[in-house]
């Protein structure tokens, strides 16, 4: 077996009991920014990943949902922000750089720039990873999607008073709040159909047995997240307790809206919610 991790620290809560020999996982991780797992299960090299939500919707026959597993928020998310040198509803015509990580926060961006703000930026993709935060304002540009680790030390640089190129800053998981009144699930896990549905279930009650521990142990992962990213400990701790990382009738409400306005606008093809048997 081999099962996709995104390296950003949202993925702590389910992947740091196994990370630490707690929970046994009968598999190989593979360490990947969301649109490489994205690709690499689209090609069938994975066999089970946590992968952007617009991958599943792209291409809904392939893949088995895993229950009760995701990323969501029910307003602010923190790690997936336009920073902006105008208002969103300026932004019509201008260069905006979007993530090549993230299909799905990209998603979520020209939708609200179409329906929210009322703009067709020019949208570029660039760079938006914890690594090229110091040349960030190398490149022309009049706002930036950026998301994952990157994103918090920016907020966090921003709320603490720091320089900040930006005056304008929006949480894209609180603007899909405010849009819809609904949670957003950036990410869900999935399994490949053609996967042995025993190994896909072994996987599936691990990152589950991992997620339980990890929502119960947040501080200590608060802890290890601060030494990483540099942001504050304080902040990471509010960063995990306003995800959620479960699938109830909630969550899926806000993905199937998700998914509606996406098919709506031509972007995926219309499809179903299929589930891994649950164990």
């Amino acid at each position: 077996m081999r099962i996709g991790r995104i390296p950003y620290i949202n993925c702590y809560p389910v992947y740091g009991a196994i990370d630490r020999g707690i929970v046994p996982l009968d598999g190989t991780l593979v360490d990947g920014i969301p649109s490489a797992l994205n690709a690499q299960m689209a090609a069938g090299t994975i066999d089970v990943s946590v992968v952007s939500a617009v991958e599943y919707a792209r291409d809904s026959r392939r893949y088995l949902l895993l229950p009760d597993l995701a990323i969501s928020c029910d307003g602010p998310v923190r790690s997936v922000m336009l920073f902006s040198k105008r208002p969103a509803s300026e932004l019509f015509g201008r260069r905006v750089i979007v993530s090549r990580s993230s299909m799905t926060s990209v998603a979520l961006t020209e939708l609200l720039c179409e329906h929210v703000w009322h703009v067709r930026p020019e949208f570029v993709p660039g760079n938006s990873e914890l690594a090229d935060i110091a040349r960030f304002a190398d490149e022309e540009h009049e706002a930036r999607l950026v998301i994952g680790d990157a994103a918090l030390i920016l907020n966090d640089a921003g709320r603490s008073g720091g320089p900040s190129a930006y005056p304008y800053v929006y949480d894209l998981g609180q603007e899909w709040k405010a849009w819809t009144g609904l949670p957003f699930v950036f990410a869900v896990w999935v399994a490949q159909r053609s996967t042995p549905v025993a190994e896909s279930l072994g996987a599936h009650a691990s990152l589950i047995a991992s997620r339980d521990w990890g929502l119960l142990h947040l501080a200590e992962l608060a802890d290890q997240a601060a030494r990483v990213t540099g942001v504050g400990r304080a902040a990471c701790v509010e960063y995990f307790q306003g995800l959620d990382y479960g699938l109830g009738y909630e969550h899926l409400a806000g993905l199937t809206e998700f998914f509606r306005r996406l098919v709506a606008a031509g972007r995926v093809p219309n499809g179903t919610l299929a589930f891994l048997p649950a164990a």
